[in-house]
């Protein structure tokens, strides 16, 4: 595991992951999504929520590139453990905060609003198409806010009415979705640059 970018570029990290129930996110695909956010968002000044987070990949990725809000929440508490000896060899602490919870609990019991949530549930996890609607049925979102879920291809959300567009990478896929902006309009493709 690699952080591909920002003052901690090129940290590498080996967590036990022999024995985890996790999937980190390719170094590619991670670099391929990143280009896609890092041409919308001002990484210092939005708050991030990393469901199903299991070893942080994404929490230091955005943590490297100048955010100082990020929430990780995973339920395995060997992973958890490992977020927390990594955020304080790399002195990350007061920038992210770590709960360890089921993550459909958490979603059903958050009470806070955020600019940019990232999901990576395990692929087989059955109720992967529930997790859009359940962050907007929970209003996690900020009004211009973006849902990332990375999912493998037996999974299709074209039809959903935040879609906004989705990224291929090998049998990657990040479908993106949007809030309703300020205006109380959905956001436009064209915005996914």
């Amino acid at each position: 595991m690699r952080i591909i970018s920002g003052k901690f570029k090129g940290r590498r990290f080996f967590p036990p992951a022999d024995n985890w129930p996790t999937r980190p996110t390719t170094d590619f695909a991670k670099e391929g999504l990143f280009n896609v956010l890092n041409n919308h968002f001002d990484f210092e000044d939005i708050k991030v929520l990393d469901l199903f987070g299991g070893t942080g990949n994404h929490s230091y990725e955005f943590i490297s590139r100048g955010c100082t809000d990020v929430t990780y929440v995973d339920k395995f508490n060997g992973c958890v453990e490992f977020v927390r000896k990594t955020a304080q060899a790399l002195q990350v602490e007061s920038c992210l905060r770590i709960v360890r919870a089921d993550v459909f609990r958490f979603i059903a019991t958050c009470r806070e609003q955020y600019d940019y949530i990232f999901a990576g549930p395990p692929y087989p996890l059955p109720n992967i198409p529930e997790i859009p609607d359940l962050i907007f049925s929970f209003d996690l979102l900020k009004p211009g806010g973006w849902l990332v879920l990375e999912h493998n291809p037996n999974h299709d959300f074209k039809g959903h009415p935040r879609f906004a567009d989705a990224r291929h990478y090998g049998k990657t896929i990040f479908s993106i979705f949007h809030a309703a902006s300020d205006a109380g309009e959905d956001a436009t493709e064209e915005e996914v640059a």
